[in-house]
């Protein structure tokens, strides 16, 4: 199988040929937005927490404080719908009902478990930090026994998910393609400013190449 099976909860409704189902782009969206918010249900009282998160091949991780009530919850195999997203730009069109935003966005469901082994957790976390600072993980001093006590590591199956995406310029009425309105994308520029050293940092630690703007 190369794509989600699109369920009746998963199936995008709305604007429905925006919808994909494809793993290749439920994965890139996942990939690319750095949170997600998980969304769970606590004696009828639905929540909803963002976190950070990983993938790794059809399963989406996350992590926290072992005395988190979302962890705690969500870590008994109850239901999670996790949604991920990412702003792209606003759409300006010639007229207010057309006014719409490029974005891209995934809904994914499943049941979450823990991670209990110390070795698989200890790998689920340094996935995490690779994806994001190839090369770190082997610098840092080892994670103390303590902190992976007080660390609760999840991982998710996508059991189903869609991705919805808008691209483009705005779709406007034809006979308002004659009027003297700017149209068109205000794109979003999304990046990372200058490394901001810590004040106690040693003399003579240099910038890693994994942060320098041209890495």
């Amino acid at each position: 199988m190369t794509a989600y099976e699109p369920t009746e909860r998963a199936r995008v409704k709305r604007a429905h040929l925006r919808g994909s189902y494809d793993y290749q782009t439920v994965f890139e969206v996942l990939d690319a937005a750095p949170m997600c918010h998980v969304g769970y249900v606590i004696d009828g009282q639905p929540y909803v927490t963002p976190t950070f998160h990983w993938r790794n091949s059809d399963r989406i991780y996350w992590h926290g404080s072992s005395a988190s009530r979302m962890l705690r919850t969500v870590k008994q195999g109850v239901p999670v719908c996790l949604t991920a997203a990412l702003f792209d730009g606003y759409v300006l069109a010639r007229s207010p009902f057309h006014h719409s935003g490029n974005y891209r966005a995934v809904m994914a469901f499943g049941k979450a478990s823990e991670i209990s082994g110390q070795d698989e957790k200890e790998a689920a976390l340094k996935v995490m930090m690779e994806r994001l600072w190839p090369g770190r993980w082997d610098e840092l001093r080892a994670n103390q026994d303590q902190e992976l006590k007080a660390t609760t590591v999840v991982s998710m199956q996508i059991d189903e998910a869609s991705a919805k995406i808008r691209t483009g310029p705005p779709v406007d009425d034809e006979e308002d393609y004659d009027d003297p309105v700017w149209a068109g994308v205000l794109p979003t520029v999304t990046g990372f400013g200058q490394p901001i050293p810590d004040p106690r940092i040693m003399d003579g630690v240099e910038l890693p190449d994994y942060l320098k703007p041209d890495s």
